[in-house]
């Protein structure tokens, strides 16, 4: 099962894993996504969540995100993580304003 949650910081990003690991879901299965790769980056690294990659998306999907737009690389990354197209596109709206999107799989 695959949940999506928006929040609007990192202080309820932190809350939200916290209940999260309370129902069972692995932080290595907690990834966070943020419109600027380095406030992604950070936040993954603050609260040690993962981001997507080669293992997620597979070799070829993690090269072709390096010469695509930041916002066809998150909602590459979201899909694998477990969205499907639409709530990734979706999820990808919310980025644009500035908030979080936590995607957490079992």
């Amino acid at each position: 099962m695959t949940l999506k949650l928006t929040v609007e910081n990192a202080v309820q990003a932190k809350q939200e894993i916290e209940k999260l690991e309370t129902q069972g879901y692995s932080r290595d299965n907690i990834h966070i996504f943020a419109h600027f790769k380095e406030r992604s980056d950070d936040i993954n690294d603050a609260l040690d969540t993962k981001d997507v990659g080669m293992k997620e998306q597979g070799f070829l999907e993690s090269m072709k995100n390096m010469f695509t737009s930041r916002g066809d690389e998150l909602r590459s990354k979201m899909e694998a993580a477990g969205l499907t197209k639409e709530e990734a596109a979706e999820a990808e709206k919310e980025l644009d304003k500035g908030k979080l999107i936590i995607v957490a799989h079992h």
